[in-house]
């Protein structure tokens, strides 16, 4: 993805929300950010690369420091709390928390890329080759394991 000229976010603090009697803390990543109308797919490979910064941070200063420090078992954790959580939202209908719970989906993707090596790149172009295929086709032409 191109990379866009982009103005800095200015820090917000984290908001804590109460979920299913949990308190939980919503994520704050600190991230240029377009203007209003500028908004596109490449705050993905910004988030990345933020992430990606991170490896080997310490991990008192940085969420994404500490979920790396971790290991891919938690790693791979939260990613799944994350996803069944936006699964919820989408069921219920609740379209806002949806958003937010899909950020939240992405950026433990971010994450879980970042683990085991794997970058945007990488997944776009298998995005773009699968671009124009039927889904049924595609994973029909898989290896069987």
């Amino acid at each position: 993805m191109a990379k866009t000229p982009t103005k800095k976010n200015t820090s917000k603090p984290a908001v804590t929300s109460v979920t299913g009697g949990k308190t939980k803390k919503n994520l704050k990543v600190e991230l240029p950010t377009a203007e209003v109308g500028e908004v596109d797919a490449s705050v993905l490979d910004r988030l990345f690369d933020v992430v990606l910064s991170r490896r080997g941070a310490d991990p008192s200063t940085s969420h994404s420091a500490r979920l790396l420090s971790r290991g891919t078992g938690k790693i791979a954790q939260k990613f799944g709390e994350e996803a069944v959580e936006c699964l919820i939202e989408a069921v219920a209908g609740r379209k806002h928390e949806l958003v937010g719970e899909s950020a939240d989906v992405l950026y433990h993707l971010m994450v879980l890329w970042v683990d085991a090596g794997v970058t945007p790149d990488e997944v776009w172009s298998e995005l773009q080759r699968r671009e124009g295929v039927s889904g049924i086709d595609e994973k029909a032409s898989r290896p069987r394991a």
